[in-house]
């Protein structure tokens, strides 16, 4: 490994802390890359003069962040990093792209029904009317990473299964000529079910964060009703926060 890492023993921050900062910034700009070897702990220890139960706690931090695994035989070994969206008007699949991570995404129903009170409330159409509804597995490099529902008012746009699983929805939605201007949103948690469980190869009772998101195009109508699920291991979401005036 020819990564610079040093710790700071005058620092009230534990040693471990910065070793696990300094590696987990490494995954997160690409310079330990997904597959490689991060080195036993005997030579970490030794190169960096700590002990072992020092690495072996950063370490530890680490695979519980779900950054790095220990494989029997093989040792420790990098994953891919957690993706950290930014809570502003972006798809999920664009956020991929940016963080390097290869989306792909498989539609597994894309089909028209009646809007239930829910869906009719946020597209601001009538219980019972015709709406599209979309559900769809994002993955990154072949991992799944979310499972999401969207209903959209029909006639809005083709919402083709193929140009579905080559893009993002957000971008077919642009390119028909919509202005996505604002939503309204809000995050939330909870335990996965069985059927979530196995379509996010999470075990039943993992932690999901969930998102429902009512997205405006520049009139004020809504275009767009989105229900997500996403592994909690593999996901965060950023906030800004700033102090009023």
């Amino acid at each position: 490994m020819t990564l610079r890492l040093g710790v700071d023993r005058s620092s009230p921050v534990p040693l471990y802390f910065q070793l696990a900062q300094q590696l987990e910034a490494a995954i997160e700009r690409g310079a330990l890359t997904p597959g490689s070897l991060l080195g036993n702990e005997i030579d970490l220890a030794g190169r960096l003069g700590l002990s072992r139960p020092t690495v072996r706690q950063a370490i530890q931090s680490l695979v519980d962040k779900g950054l790095l695994v220990r494989r029997r035989g093989v040792g420790t070994q990098v994953v891919h990093s957690q993706v950290k969206r930014p809570l502003e008007l972006s798809s999920l699949y664009d956020d991929l792209e940016a963080a390097g991570q290869r989306p792909e995404t498989r539609v597994l129903r894309n089909t028209v029904e009646p809007a239930s009170a829910e869906v009719a409330a946020a597209l601001a159409v009538a219980e019972g009317d015709e709406v599209h509804r979309v559900e769809r597995l994002r993955l990154a490099h072949g991992e799944p990473m979310a499972y999401l529902v969207n209903h959209l008012p029909t006639g809005l746009l083709d919402l083709d299964t193929e140009r579905l699983e080559a893009t993002g929805l957000y971008r077919l939605m642009r390119a028909t000529g919509l202005t996505l201007h604002s939503a309204r949103q809000s995050v939330g948690a909870r335990a996965a079910t069985e059927e979530e469980a196995g379509r996010l190869a999470e075990p039943p009772g993992a932690p999901l964060l969930t998102m429902r998101r009512t997205t405006f195009d520049d009139t004020g109508r809504a275009v767009e009703f989105g229900a997500h699920v996403y592994r909690a291991s593999r996901y965060s979401f950023e906030f800004q926060l700033l102090v009023r005036p």
